[in-house]
């Protein structure tokens, strides 16, 4: 165990977290989608302390996070469909997979040995001056222990993993609320998760839906495990109310303990739904009751969370 530190978002804690990344720490910082666990992805011990730390499994592989798309150049094979997509959605909540340099120097621990590299530029301020400060590539999965829910404020940050990392930069609550989409594109454009920008926006972009790759044989990218995102208390989805052993979680017109959006908007329902997981999972009941959710625009993105998350556990 060590002291983790709790670093306040102005200069003095960015130059100390940037420091800390630097001697191969491991640094908890906000973006826009959740809080990702930093590390040095060219320092395969650092790398090595975010599997560790999470109890992720090594063959799960990491989103590196840069500055900039000219900074992500540096590490895969850039692609017109790349260019496009940086164009309209970088700084953001989209990842892309793109094949890896030969020149990238890299951990092989990010990439879970695959030829494939999941790099974004994210859009967060504080997200932004940590990597310029730092000055190099950033390995960041959720920062939370691996399968549990994601993390969207420094106290999440706290409860799951204090003490097993140097800091957190405390940037307060996430406003996306969900991670990052994931496209690949080493072929034909795939959808690998939903995610904080909407499947239709980029079909729209690209003008054609990316094929979804619902059942991967290998993991190429985060957020393909078929159970992750979890709470303790089990999950029962497209619920209209709670059972005696359970709480409700709303959305829309219902009656409920807490509600991801009484007017039924999914952007505030994708803020509330770690936050309100979290909050309901700490009164200890056996289950968690969820109201439905539309399979349409961020919708995708809750109701791929929330499945997950109702998994059987591994």
């Amino acid at each position: 165990m060590i002291k983790t530190e709790l670093l306040d978002p102005d200069e003095a804690g960015i130059t100390r977290a940037a420091g800390l990344l630097a001697d191969g720490a491991l640094v908890a910082f906000p973006t826009e989608t959740v809080y990702g666990l930093g590390a040095d992805a060219r320092n395969n011990l650092a790398v090595a302390r975010i599997f560790e730390a999470k109890g992720r499994p090594r063959f799960n592989p990491l989103i590196v996070h840069v500055a900039s798309a000219d900074k992500a150049r540096a590490y895969v094979a850039w692609s017109d469909q790349a260019e496009a997509l940086a164009d309209a959605f970088w700084p953001g909540p989209l990842t892309l997979v793109l094949p890896l340099r030969a020149d990238a120097g890299l951990s092989d621990l990010v990439t879970a040995g695959l030829p494939s590299l999941a790099i974004r530029v994210p859009a967060h301020p504080l997200a932004h001056k940590l990597l310029g400060a730092f000055g190099g590539p950033v390995a960041a999965p959720s920062a939370n222990p691996s399968g549990r829910i994601s993390p969207t404020t420094a106290q999440h940050v706290i409860a799951g993993l204090d003490g097993r990392i140097a800091a957190i930069l405390d940037g307060g609550p996430c406003p996306v609320g969900l991670e990052s989409t994931i496209i690949g594109l080493t072929g034909a454009p795939r959808l690998l998760r939903h995610g904080g920008v909407p499947v239709e926006q980029i079909a729209a972009l690209l003008g054609a839906d990316p094929v979804q790759d619902t059942a991967p044989q290998t993991l190429i990218a985060p957020g393909q495990m078929e159970s992750h995102y979890a709470p303790a208390a089990r999950l029962r989805l497209n619920a209209t109310a709670a059972r005696p052993d359970e709480v409700m979680l709303g959305f829309g017109e219902v009656e409920c303990n807490l509600n991801l959006s009484p007017l039924a908007d999914l952007t505030e329902a994708a803020a509330n739904l770690f936050p309100h997981l979290h909050s309901l999972d700490a009164l200890g009941m056996a289950g968690i009751a969820v109201a439905p959710i539309p399979e349409r625009g961020l919708g995708r993105a809750i109701n791929d969370r929330l499945k997950r998350a109702a998994a059987p556990r591994p």
